[in-house]
């Protein structure tokens, strides 16, 4: 038998290791309807615990940073060589599914199990890392397990406060296991630097696979994202009664805001450049808003992201643009709140190119796929680590509790990137 088919059996043979994972990892966190393990909650921990339970069975070495991500470790022949990461989060969205996240965490440990029955050596550690916090809902900080190793976490991060408990990241942290202080003042887990690559398996956030027909898909890149996740309009409250010139009215102005900033998409999106616009939160306030009263407040979250730079930030000016002109013409305050960003996550060509000669390799059809979503893999991208990820055909999307992802789909991913491993680094 050939390698590549001797891969191919090996990683199938992962089948019963991968659903008894799944299966321990749906105990974290159940909730009806779908899961929730909230960034740096016990079930987000238990997850972790769950994983790490399987490394031992595998015999790697199992490690934690000062912001309680877990790395697995198959130690390399030589180990002052700069490792290969293999990862992805462990936390979910409130009543979301098993497999955001997780079924990278997954296929790690399958590819690293397959190397070692069938007895291939890697010339230099491989990592499966257990990341924290992908999930910016919870802080509102995107990537804080993967920032937060490779030092990159933004200003004040530490202090926000998760938006279900109310205290600090750095206290959730400290509850959790790992060690705030050592963030603020010590030398980050990771040198970007030393690390030779980042790869990360994750279900596709869109059913294109599944419209494809096709299991796995190669991705183009990960947009950048730049948000306002408060902004607060303030108007008048008025009587139902009041004309329209005498209006200040806080709603019509976040409406008028959010078409604009849609027709940006539409024009950009009819010219073949994507991207993607927002509005997750839109509402008066509960407290004062009524079938008989004119809006005087309006709030909404913004979420905009763009394969490029340039592009991000051309939509943040027609954003801003729009704010002014409706502020003026609507006698309306736009209160913008705190901004956050991420930047665009390039794909390395050289090890994309790897995972596409390693699916024609064992028959497995794939399509390129730019991320319609953020990953940790962007992070180290940003880092200037060489990154590369693979999507799994999943037909319910994301976020929510009806992924639909199948086993022998993400087993053909691990397939992949196991042949992409063993030819990267490994010897018999």
């Amino acid at each position: 038998m050939d390698t590549v088919s001797a891969i191919g059996t090996a990683v199938r043979a992962q089948r019963g290791r991968v659903t008894a994972l799944f299966d321990d990892l749906a105990r974290c966190g159940r909730i009806d309807p779908g899961f929730t393990r909230a960034s740096y909650s016990p079930e987000e921990s238990a997850a972790h615990g769950v994983v790490t339970r399987c490394a031992a069975a595998l015999g790697l070495a199992i490690g934690r940073d000062a912001a309680a991500n877990t790395t697995l470790t198959l130690p390399g022949r030589d180990r002052s060589l700069p490792p290969i990461l293999i990862g992805s989060h462990l936390d979910t969205v409130a009543h979301g599914g098993n497999f955001d996240g997780a079924a990278g965490v997954v296929a790690g440990l399958a590819a690293v199990a397959a190397l070692r029955e069938l007895g291939l050596t890697p010339a230099r550690d491989i990592t499966v890392m257990g990341i924290r916090a992908e999930e910016s809902v919870w802080f509102q900080v995107s990537y804080i397990g993967s920032r937060a190793a490779l030092g990159t976490l933004p200003d004040g991060a530490l202090d926000a406060a998760r938006i279900d408990s109310g205290l600090s990241l750095a206290a959730h942290i400290a509850r959790e296991g790992g060690d705030p202080e050592a963030l603020r003042s010590g030398p980050p887990a990771l040198d970007a630097a030393a690390i030779h690559a980042f790869l990360e398996v994750h279900i596709e956030q869109a059913p294109s696979l599944e419209e494809a027909g096709i299991p796995v898909g190669l991705c183009t890149g990960i947009p950048g994202n730049v948000r306002y996740p408060d902004v607060r309009i303030l108007g008048r409250y008025d009587h139902v009664g009041t004309p329209r010139r005498f209006r200040r009215d806080a709603a019509m102005a976040g409406a008028e805001i959010a078409l604009a900033l849609d027709r940006v998409w539409a024009e950009r999106e009819a010219a073949g450049c994507p991207m993607a616009v927002t509005f997750g939160r839109f509402h008066t306030d509960a407290a004062a808003h009524g079938l008989t009263t004119v809006p005087g407040e309006f709030r909404f979250s913004l979420d905009m992201r763009a394969y490029a730079a340039e592009v991000l930030s051309a939509l943040e000016a027609a954003f801003l643009a729009a704010v002014t002109d409706v502020s003026e013409r609507r006698g309306v305050t736009v209160a913008l709140g705190p901004r956050a960003e991420a930047g665009v996550g390039a794909v390395s060509p050289r090890i994309r190119d790897g995972l596409a000669a390693a699916a024609d390799a064992l028959g497995i059809a794939t399509r390129p796929l730019g991320s319609p979503a953020s990953h940790d893999a962007a992070a180290f991208a940003k880092a200037g680590v060489p990154m590369a990820m693979l999507f799994v055909r999943n037909a319910n999307g994301s976020h929510n509790p009806d992924e639909a992802m199948a086993i022998d789909d993400l087993l053909d991913a691990v397939a992949i990137l196991t042949t992409w491993l063993a030819a990267e680094t490994c010897d018999g």
